[in-house]
């Protein structure tokens, strides 16, 4: 049996991987870098702007598999630079209601493109969403 993938013309790209697989109700999603995916190249600013950026990706493909930020269980968040953590923490936290998803925060050497920040999430779909 093949992979279910969910992908959105509205997320950014780097390489050869789907946006999100879908494994029998658990949406598994790609790391997003802040790309803008008009431009197709990493926004420019503060960990803010890239933190915000990342969301929208992410949010973009959760909304192409009839999901929303009230289905993800999981967030791996990704800092070059945690000094970040706070910025990245007060955007983290307009981004979904409580009760929180569960998450973890590393700080790494690099991501790809220079970026500051790569957000990856799990998403379980809830009973009343038709497939």
């Amino acid at each position: 049996m093949g992979r279910k993938v969910v992908m959105s013309q509205n997320a950014g790209k780097t390489g050869p991987y789907s946006h999100a697989v879908d494994a029998g109700g658990c949406l598994f999603l790609s790391g997003q870098t802040p790309i803008d995916p008009a431009a197709g190249q990493l926004v420019e600013g503060d960990i803010t702007a890239q933190t915000r950026q990342s969301f929208s990706n992410l949010f973009h493909v959760l909304e192409e598999a009839g999901l929303t930020p009230d289905d993800v269980q999981k967030v791996n968040v990704y800092l070059t630079d945690m000094d970040d953590f706070e910025a990245m923490n007060a955007v983290y936290a307009e981004q979904f209601s409580e009760p929180y998803p569960a998450r973890s925060t590393v700080g790494v050497a690099a991501l790809v493109g220079g970026a500051k920040i790569e957000i990856e999430m799990i998403a379980k779909k809830s009973q009343n969403i038709e497939e």
